[in-house]
């Protein structure tokens, strides 16, 4: 028996390009952006003249739907690789426009010169030059005559052989009836497998993931609106990170600014808080677990397929309903109250700035959560340290890092199903025991990396509680962190190296402090014998070398709030290796009490 789930059939290009707009094949990207430049289109025309090959199309066949009145019909193909090269085909030969990376409406004209048989993206040159046809699509247009064509090419180059340019054009015309093979697979295979085989078949070797294929699920869907909300769902994303391109998106696209969607997302035009800057994958995982109670993407895409999870059929009723039930959860993603409360909750915890924002999978949850909570009609105050808490402890501990998708579904189903108020303090005591405060986090502390987990929260503590700036008298580590200040290292990062330490030595996140530039420059490569035997005759003649603390008493709150053991007061500073063991213990204490606070 045959165990082979695809069929390989050579189609003429003049056949795909039909297909496509009768919707026989659904291109998902049609309305996205096109990223090909004009000369790859070029080249794409020019090895089909030449009869080179371009590459396998492979398409997904939805799977037989069970309509409401109980018959059934089969599933579109969804192209899943090689949009981009019958988009190029529609584009030169068709004459259709594509969209732009700003969402502009354009004709990508490819000229073509019969006497060189050369092709060139369309410019002034070609235009103004009689030797070339400057459009080919006039060469495509139904009911376009190759008589007619030749002879207005020869009334132009009156010089050239009538005969040789018919056979150059005729063979230019006959590049649709270039055959190129589709690899159709079954419907029912799942995303895992059809995700290895674009793997091995794709020679760019690139990975589609399973929100790629939810979206080209979402956006290949007309009967329950797939493809408006897939523009919400690319728009918003756009939108996030640049508010100017609300304009464009009103001129360009006429139909979508008129949806509830546009609508909800115009506040974003005024935005420019950088803290959740989603992508469509963070969105579309967002809305998916936070309505659906799932966390698992490939269930999307089954569900948007009408898939019955208990009989193993598909049916309409459940496509149409699951469809319903993402564009809720699109809508309540980017409603401007929860989407700025919670921001305004993650800045609440310390997160003040991008940059200490490391993993967008705890940060996703997080939004998750929130949602989740405010469905449930939860106080607004009990939600806030929710939230707060499980970010810091999700980001802290790496939860989402592993298998996120795992994880996220095994989290959102034990939520509801024991409640949130009894299956977070068990999560808590289980990740954050007192063997992790006391003896895991220390030694985790043990890094060069300044974008590791454990300093972006130690930052975000330092902020949430107030702390002022390495022998800052005024200056907040909140106020450093906005205005890009300096890491500091206690122990002088050449000093170190002088000590022949390497870079993985003297980076240690346990020597980094944040300070203001003077007081970085002013101290300089001195070791720290020097300088804080320096600080401590600043407090007592009151010379202000370092800072602007004069006070032994300010000086030593400053290092306690900087998690510097006060031993290097001492006459005899403690050695580098002891330092760094002494300060790790300090700074997990502190995130230990901020942790606490939230």
């Amino acid at each position: 028996m045959s165990t082979q789930r695809y069929t390989v059939t050579p189609h003429p290009i003049e056949t795909l390009l039909t297909w496509v707009k009768s919707g026989e094949i659904a291109i998902p990207e049609i309305q996205r952006p096109f990223v090909w430049e004009a000369t790859k289109v070029r080249n794409l025309l020019d090895s089909l003249y030449r009869g080179y090959p371009v590459g396998y199309l492979i398409a997904w066949r939805n799977p037989a739907v069970k309509l409401k009145d109980g018959s059934s019909s089969a599933g579109k193909r969804v192209l899943i690789d090689g949009q981009q090269r019958v988009t190029a085909l529609m584009a030169a030969l068709l004459g259709q426009q594509v969209v732009t990376k700003d969402y502009e409406k354009v004709r990508i004209r490819i000229a073509f010169n019969p006497l060189e048989q050369r092709f060139e993206v369309s410019n002034v040159t070609t235009v103004k030059n009689t030797a070339w046809i400057p459009d080919v699509a006039e060469v495509f247009a139904p009911g376009a005559s190759l008589f007619a064509l030749v002879n207005a090419y020869f009334e132009r180059n009156p010089d050239t052989q009538q005969d040789a340019i018919f056979q150059v054009i005729e063979k230019l015309r006959k590049i649709t009836s270039n055959l190129v093979g589709v690899i159709e697979l079954d419907g029912d295979l799942d995303i895992e497998t059809v995700t290895e085989i674009f793997i091995r078949v794709n020679s760019a070797g690139a990975e589609l993931s399973q929100a790629d294929f939810a979206m080209s699920k979402i956006a290949s869907n007309e009967s329950f609106g797939g493809n408006t909300l897939r523009k919400a769902i690319d728009y918003f994303c756009n939108l996030a990170v640049a508010p100017d391109f609300y304009s464009k998106i009103k001129e360009n696209d006429d139909a979508f600014a008129v949806t509830d969607f546009f609508q909800q997302m115009a506040w974003l035009k005024n935005e420019n808080d950088d803290i959740y800057d989603p992508s469509y994958t963070d969105m579309l995982r967002v809305a998916f677990t936070s309505e659906f109670k799932r966390g698992k993407l490939q269930d999307l895409v089954a569900l948007l397929s009408g898939r019955n999870f208990e009989t193993k059929q598909f049916e309409e009723s459940i496509a149409e309903a699951s469809f319903a039930g993402l564009k809720r959860g699109v809508l309540n993603f980017i409603n401007e109250t929860h989407f700025k409360r919670f921001v305004m909750i993650i800045r609440s915890a310390g997160f003040v700035d991008a940059s200490l924002i490391g993993s967008q999978n705890a940060l996703n949850f997080a939004y998750i959560l929130y949602l989740t909570l405010r469905s449930q009609g939860k106080p607004a105050a009990d939600i806030e340290s929710a939230v707060r808490r499980w970010f810091v402890m999700s980001a802290l501990t790496g939860r989402y890092s592993g298998s996120p998708e795992s994880t996220i579904d095994f989290d959102i189903r034990q939520m509801h199903e024991q409640g949130f108020d009894a299956f977070s303090p068990a999560t808590f005591a289980g990740e954050l025991s007192d063997a992790y405060w006391d003896a895991l986090l220390p030694q985790e502390m043990n890094t060069s990396s300044s974008t590791s987990p454990y300093f972006r929260v130690f930052q975000a503590a330092q902020v949430k509680l107030g702390d002022r700036g390495f022998l800052s008298r005024d200056i907040t580590v909140r106020d450093l962190i906005l205005n890009k200040c300096d890491v500091h290292h206690l122990y002088p990062r050449n000093h170190l190296k002088g000590r022949g330490l390497n870079r993985g030595r003297y980076n240690q996140i346990a020597n980094y402090a944040l300070a203001q530039s003077e007081i970085n420059i002013a101290i300089g490569d001195k070791a720290p014998l020097v300088y804080f035997r320096e600080l401590v005759e600043q407090c007592s003649d009151g010379k202000k070398k370092y800072g602007g603390i004069n006070n032994l008493d300010e000086l030593k709150a400053n290092l306690t709030e900087n998690c510097i053991p006060e031993s290097m007061l001492s006459p005899n500073v403690p050695d580098y290796d002891s330092f760094l063991e002494q300060r790790r213990k300090l700074m997990a204490t502190k995130i230990k009490t901020y942790f606490q606070t939230l």
